[in-house]
């Protein structure tokens, strides 16, 4: 082989290296907010949305502690093109109770929808839902509604929109009254909000021999939807924990029985997603008793298996609550807490990462 050879050889070898690389996609993770904003050292759950004018606007569950009272939801805006996000914002709070799990979620008609839940005593079981909505891009909010009045109702992840136009927003029932645990009798259902006449309609339940909650949902077809739900139970070492999940085939009106998947689950919440290659994204921790790693996992055949998983973050510390969308750009962003829930992080890669790609 002569030098010419070699040294073509040796730039093509370069050539494809750099084509690789560039297709690999990439993972960026950037620390949102910490101990320093004093909205209370409590910075959990977080959700994050992109809204129609390419802002992104992330709310949090801040104050004290999980059981303080005087906590509130909190709004922070990272406006498009910048890259300082604002200081958080009190959007929603009670004087005499606490609110939590803010979920924030911009319909296809703009109209921008926080959905959180307020407790009533002393655990989550006492809980009902309320909504704020706005009609200007989350700069102000309307008067509260209470959406959901039976006690132990909450709210967790965001709502999908439907073939036919109409809106699923999944809920919970929790049972229990206890700070460790939730009975075996909680279980998952929906609000579907019905596209022209604006009511919400409660569809039958998910259940669960040991329980399950906060479930996330894709719809497959215009009758197909399946959901991921977190499983019930305490957070004693578990060697049977795994993620729930059920199926609708009348267009999410009703479920079957929920049976554990093949993936484990430390009694920690998860976010499913239905990506517009058709592929579809499941967020969670995997492990059987502990929030790290925090992981992606890629269906190519419609949940039918799972071949790919890459870890978004993992090591010694607790990565909880993922909301996963993907932007306008294509990109996935995954907005979840860590360092015992007083930090919220933001996570951006596209699907080439999760098959491929590079950390960083």
């Amino acid at each position: 082989m002569n030098s010419r050879v070699v040294v073509l050889s040796i730039g093509l070898l370069y050539a494809l290296i750099a084509v690789a690389q560039s297709r690999a996609g990439e993972l960026k993770v950037e620390r949102i907010f910490g101990p320093e904003i004093k909205t209370g050292p409590y910075k959990h759950p977080a959700c994050m949305t992109e809204l129609r004018n390419g802002d992104l606007y992330l709310v949090y569950y801040g104050g004290a502690g999980e059981y303080a009272v005087d906590t509130g939801v909190f709004g922070s805006r990272l406006r498009k093109g910048t890259s300082q996000w604002s200081t958080p914002q009190r959007v929603a709070h009670d004087p005499f109770r606490s609110v939590g799990n803010g979920v924030i979620w911009e319909s296809p008609d703009g109209l921008v929808w926080l959905f959180y839940v307020v407790r009533f005593g002393e655990t989550w079981s006492t809980s009902r839902v309320q909504v704020k909505v706005s009609r200007d891009a989350a700069e102000t909010w309307s008067d509260a509604s209470m959406l959901v009045l039976d006690e132990g109702t909450l709210v967790r992840n965001r709502p999908i929109a439907l073939s036919n136009g109409d809106y699923l927003l999944p809920l919970y029932h929790e049972t229990g009254y206890d700070q460790e645990l939730t009975g075996p009798d909680s279980y998952s259902f929906f609000l579907r909000h019905v596209a022209g006449n604006g009511t919400w309609t409660k569809t039958q339940p998910i259940r669960s021999p040991r329980g399950n909650i906060q479930p996330a949902v894709v719809q497959l077809t215009d009758q197909d939807l399946v959901a991921y739900c977190r499983r019930g139970g305490d957070y004693k070492p578990e060697t049977r924990g795994y993620i729930v999940r059920s199926e609708s085939h009348d267009g999410g009106s009703t479920w079957s029985e929920g049976k554990d998947s093949e993936f484990p689950n430390p009694n920690a919440a998860v976010d499913f997603l239905k990506l517009r290659s058709g592929r579809l994204l499941l967020v969670y921790n995997h492990s059987l008793n502990s929030r790290t790693p925090l992981t992606v996992a890629i269906s190519f055949d419609r949940d039918r298996t799972w071949p790919v998983r890459r870890n978004l973050r993992e090591g010694d510390n607790d990565y909880g609550y993922p909301i996963a969308f993907q932007g306008g750009d294509g990109r996935i962003h995954v907005v979840f807490t860590s360092d015992r829930r007083a930090v919220v992080n933001h996570a951006v890669f596209d699907e080439d990462w999760v098959i491929h790609g590079l950390s960083h």
